[in-house]
């Protein structure tokens, strides 16, 4: 397929590596977090991790939309499912993702809530014109890729007279999470892991553009390069980030031209700006609370957010005992570090986030064969 098999050349890919191995310096070790969770996939899909030397390691990160939703968001989401009248809908990650005790999206269908899965905010934007007697809510989670579209249903709600839909917004920014990881001290009783450059996300990237990680860039002297999906993507990638790295700078270069620019997606931006605005915080999973680091609904467009129509009562949220998917989002630990992988948590049965999502970490190490510790790197020394 064209624009696929070319970054897929195996020779193209020997060469990178061989180009990887001389510019690598052997005295050091290369702390590499990739951002967006389609990275993680596509180093273990293909082997990356095999090609480069030993001394050059991804660490992952927290670029899994549905894995850094925290419990207490979920069990609202659950609490809002159960609700008289209510019809949630929602992307398909979500539906088995536990929450408080292990109660998820599925389960609680189970128990005669009406949630439906949808593909698409024009999917539930169907949902609630099939059901106008019903309220429905729409479960939005996700980076800035998934935000554009959610502003236009509302948009489209508000000019179609369509007092039944609302949003549950979850929506996340992602370069306020790079500062905070740089920035943030570690958990007790956890080494901090040095993160020597970022695989900047890429889809992200086609919306905000590269622009707004310069900051990060600068005030924390990490390099960050943002990377296409492709293992020939990867590998530049990361050859770009070693040459910052050795030559001591630290600027935003962009590997992923053929779909990325500095100023991104204007329209989608506006979209965006006129239907919502930040939150001065919001708590993301492993990261906790983060500033500026999440949209919520404006208040010209109060009648279809979620949180305003309907009340949510206190919770006492709290993960599955022992997963350490909170950890992993921290590039703290790697899945093969939780007792639970595995063993009592696979894909048929996920005790985490990270095991379900398609992006998330602990999946891409089961889907490909990374089940076994020994198989993989030694991790980074701490700073």
């Amino acid at each position: 397929m064209k624009y696929i098999r070319e970054f897929r050349d195996g020779g193209l890919a020997r060469k990178l590596a061989a180009a990887i191995a001389r510019e690598a310096d052997p005295d050091r070790h290369y702390n590499l977090m990739e951002f967006c969770g389609g990275h993680t996939h596509a180093i273990f899909r293909y082997g990356v991790q095999d090609l480069v030397p030993a001394n050059v390691e991804y660490v992952h990160g927290p670029g899994c939309p549905v894995c850094v939703l925290p419990v207490r968001r979920l069990d609202d989401a659950v609490e809002l499912a159960l609700k008289e009248g209510v019809i949630l809908t929602t992307y398909g990650d979500m539906m088995r993702v536990p929450g408080t005790k292990q109660k998820s999206l599925i389960r609680a269908r189970a128990e005669g809530a009406d949630i439906r899965m949808v593909y698409s905010t024009q999917d539930a934007l169907n949902v609630a014109r099939d059901n106008p007697d019903r309220q429905v809510v729409f479960f939005a989670i996700g980076f800035e890729t998934t935000t554009p579209p959610t502003a236009v249903a509302i948009l489209q709600a508000q000019a179609e007279g369509l007092t039944n839909f609302t949003v549950f917004c979850n929506h996340v920014l992602t370069p306020p999470a790079i500062a905070h990881i740089v920035n943030a001290p570690s958990e007790p009783g956890e080494k901090p892991v040095r993160i020597d450059g970022f695989l900047g996300p890429s889809h992200v990237s086609s919306v905000i553009g590269w622009a707004p990680y310069e900051p990060a860039a600068r005030d924390f002297e990490k390099p960050v390069v943002i990377a296409g999906f492709e293992p020939l993507d990867v590998m530049q990638s990361t050859l770009m980030l070693i040459r910052q790295i050795n030559e001591g700078r630290h600027v935003v270069e962009n590997q992923y031209t053929r779909v990325v620019t500095r100023e991104g997606n204007r329209k989608a931006q506006s979209l965006v700006a006129q239907v919502l605005e930040l939150r001065k915080t919001f708590e993301w999973r492993g990261l906790g609370y983060v500033s500026d680091s999440a949209l919520r609904i404006r208040d010209a467009y109060a009648a279809f957010d979620a949180e305003k129509r309907f009340t949510v009562s206190p919770k006492d949220s709290r993960e599955v005992k022992s997963c350490e998917c909170p950890a992993i989002l921290r590039g703290v630990k790697k899945p093969t570090e939780c007792k639970l992988f595995g063993t009592v948590c696979t894909p048929d049965n996920p005790m985490g986030a990270c095991m379900v999502s398609s992006e998330g970490a602990c999946a891409a190490y089961w889907t490909y064969g990374r089940k076994r510790g020994a198989a993989l790197p030694a991790r980074g020394a701490a700073a």
